[in-house]
């Protein structure tokens, strides 16, 4: 099973009724090996994607929804990572919500993409 479709999985019960026969290849597969790491930047991702971009695994939500959800989705992550005390990452990806956050209030979406693989890039070595 592919990490976004675990994380489309793991995703609250609430939001399964969204999620997407086929999400898609994981976007981050190539530059994470570990399987946390990998689950945990898919679930963040794809939270950033329900607030900045179009999700991959979920699909017919409004625009309120998508907010909580993208939330929700950080969430998850984030969580995963605190309960196997891997606080390295918890930090890179509080960072990275952070500043992919700022860049895309300023119109910089390029910095934004550019972030996500420098981060991925860090959490995988």
């Amino acid at each position: 099973m592919s990490a976004l479709r675990e994380v489309a999985h793991a995703a609250d019960p609430s939001l399964r009724e969204y999620a997407t026969a086929d999400p898609g290849p994981d976007r981050f597969g190539g530059t994470v090996a570990d399987g946390d790491r990998l689950f945990v930047l898919e679930a963040v991702y794809e939270g950033y994607l329900m607030h900045y971009g179009s999700p991959r695994a979920f699909s017919g939500m409004d625009a309120d929804l998508r907010l909580l959800a993208g939330d929700s989705l950080y969430a998850l992550g984030l969580a995963r990572l605190a309960a196997n005390g891997d606080l390295e990452a918890v930090g890179v990806l509080a960072d990275l919500i952070s500043d992919t956050a700022r860049a895309q209030a300023e119109g910089r979406t390029e910095e934004a993409d550019a972030m996500w693989l420098r981060s991925a890039k860090q959490l995988g070595s």
